[in-house]
């Protein structure tokens, strides 16, 4: 019977997009939109994302249920992002190219673009702290809102469609024999099933001045504009776990 592994993380580093700086949004009229956050990798999680955008000062609502519930003794952190500069669409199966049968979250960025802001609930929410695990929230179910400022390149995302809500983590249990045996690609010493993709969603926009009461249609993922060429990938970002915090994954056991 395979036994629990203590992966012990003093830090972690994953791959970030630096943009470039983007056209000027003061002009732009107060607009809201909503994402459906559908289940990927058989996660279970699904939920919704709300998004009103005021010049670049953005309030952000997630409301997630079925999510991976416990981390070894603790809620599972759940990363969450808005990911821009791909297609502006989630990835389906034919995304998984090692066919270990998850697509990881390097998979799915044709789909979804790379991260440009991170849902944390409190300090910096650039690419930066994509990985800031102790500042996500976690567990099986939650409600996230935040307000906060976000870089030209997101809100011109946001205003045209092609911008992603994308949450991270599902419970190995969940995952095929080899894909809960693997690493994340992201850094060896985390598990997949730790950055996998859980849910995503499309955020589909309409301007008005304010967000109506049961938000607002989403309908069909928004096919993207031709205005990502001016978007690039430019070197990296770090980011720390909690000093000292352990990540346990709880290994698939098999009957002798």
């Amino acid at each position: 019977m395979r036994k629990k592994t203590l992966l012990a993380v003093p830090a972690v580093a994953i791959s970030a997009l630096a943009m470039t700086a983007g056209p000027a949004l003061a002009d732009h009229q107060p607009w809201s939109g909503q994402a459906t956050l559908d289940e990927l990798n058989g996660s279970g999680t699904s939920g919704d994302a709300m998004i009103e955008l005021d010049g670049s000062e953005a309030t952000v609502t997630i409301n997630i249920s079925g999510a991976a519930a416990t981390f070894g003794d603790g809620p599972f952190p759940h990363a969450q992002h808005i990911h821009i500069g791909g297609q502006g669409v989630c990835p389906d199966a034919s995304a998984d190219e090692d066919g270990d049968g998850a697509v990881s979250t390097p998979e799915g960025i044709p789909s979804y673009g790379q991260v440009s802001t991170s849902l944390t609930t409190e300090g910096d929410t650039s690419a930066d702290s994509a990985l800031a695990i102790e500042r996500f929230p976690g567990g099986e179910s939650y409600t996230y809102e935040r307000t906060f400022e976000v870089n030209d390149d997101t809100a011109a995302a946001l205003a045209d469609g092609t911008a992603v809500v994308v949450i991270h983590g599902v419970n190995p249990e969940l995952l095929s024999e080899e894909a809960a045996e693997k690493m994340s690609p992201l850094n060896e010493e985390l598990p997949l099933a730790a950055t996998l993709p859980a849910a995503c969603g499309a955020v589909s926009v309409s301007q008005m001045d304010a967000m109506p009461d049961g938000g607002a249609d989403t309908g069909s993922p928004v096919q993207p504009a031709d205005n990502t060429g001016a978007m690039i990938a430019a070197g990296a970002g770090a980011v720390a776990l909690a000093a000292g915090g352990a990540w346990m994954l709880r290994r698939r056991s098999d009957n002798a």
